[in-house]
């Protein structure tokens, strides 16, 4: 079980930088942190409605794998099954 647990613990760490950086990809509303790297996605995927939408979809497609690992995590803690 020790094994089970590296590997979701690193697939949780993996899992929450890649969520962040989709997070910064976002198209600025303005003044917000992706202005800041030069507003997130490029300009010309920026105007487009179907890049946003796909970006979205994975940010939360990224962000449930990641709540679903967390719980998943403290679940086998909680029962005891990894220490």
């Amino acid at each position: 079980m020790q094994a089970v647990k590296i590997i979701l613990e690193v697939i949780v760490v993996l899992a929450s930088i890649l969520l962040t950086l989709l997070i910064l990809m976002h198209k600025g509303k303005g003044g917000g942190i992706s202005d800041m790297f030069g507003g997130g996605i490029g300009a010309s995927a920026g105007t487009s409605g179907v890049a946003e939408k796909n970006l979205n979809r994975l940010t939360i497609i990224v962000a449930l794998i990641w709540v679903v690992l967390i719980i998943a995590l403290d679940l086998l803690f909680k029962f005891g099954l990894i220490h």
